[in-house]
């Protein structure tokens, strides 16, 4: 069966800590228990969520939906994005089966990826890294006004911007995130088609601003 990886990506650097963690936390989990009602997504989708403060690391390895279990996240340290763009670079390679001529393999997986600050470590490399893999749509979102768009401009054309890190903005996030899923999963699923763009996805929230 081919799947359909979903990274999620998320920065528990200090500045996360109070409000915006927890809302990410239950943002998770309601990304989880909405997919989980949905057939085409359960069929499909795969989940890993990667965390980056002062060094990255995988707390879910690529892990179907029926098996999910979110370990609890803390915020501290520092912003070590590229770290984070070069883990998800080594998982993409070691977790998603390539397509050879005798089978086919998964899609390209969908990459979620949230900061609210500006990266404190060598992003550059860790894009040069992110640059040289294949994925379908990769989405940044700034929450709040701290974190720096233009560098997220770099990593993909699509980036949006939360006004506020706070729960009710954050939560309708991962509503957005959860729907993204639902579609790309059914998109493959009837089609036969990789995820690619922006238009494929559903409209995002009136809390979700896309950065042109």
């Amino acid at each position: 069966m081919r799947r359909l990886p979903v990274y999620l990506v998320l920065d528990t650097s200090g500045s996360m800590t109070g409000e915006p963690i927890e809302a990410v936390k239950n943002g998770v989990q309601v990304l989880i228990s909405t997919l989980r009602q949905d057939p085409y997504a359960l069929e499909t989708a795969y989940l890993s969520v990667i965390t980056f403060d002062s060094s990255a690391k995988q707390i879910v390895p690529l892990t179907e939906l029926s098996l999910f279990q979110m370990p609890d996240i803390q915020a501290s340290g520092t912003t070590s994005l590229g770290e984070a763009l070069t883990l998800l670079s080594n998982k993409i390679d070691s977790e998603v089966s390539r397509t050879t001529t005798e089978v086919k393999g998964d899609w390209k997986p969908l990459v979620f990826l949230m900061t609210d600050g500006s990266p404190t470590d060598n992003w550059q490399k860790g894009l040069t890294d992110f640059q040289k893999r294949k994925t379908g749509i990769v989405v940044a979102c700034a929450a709040g006004q701290g974190a720096d768009t233009t560098i997220l401009k770099q990593i993909t054309e699509i980036v949006v911007q939360l006004d506020t890190a706070d729960s009710a903005t954050i939560k309708a996030f991962f509503k957005w995130v959860s729907a993204s899923v639902s579609t790309g999963s059914q998109k493959v699923e009837a089609s036969g088609i990789d995820v690619g763009g922006l238009s494929e996805l559903p409209p995002p929230p009136p809390e979700v601003n896309i950065v042109v």
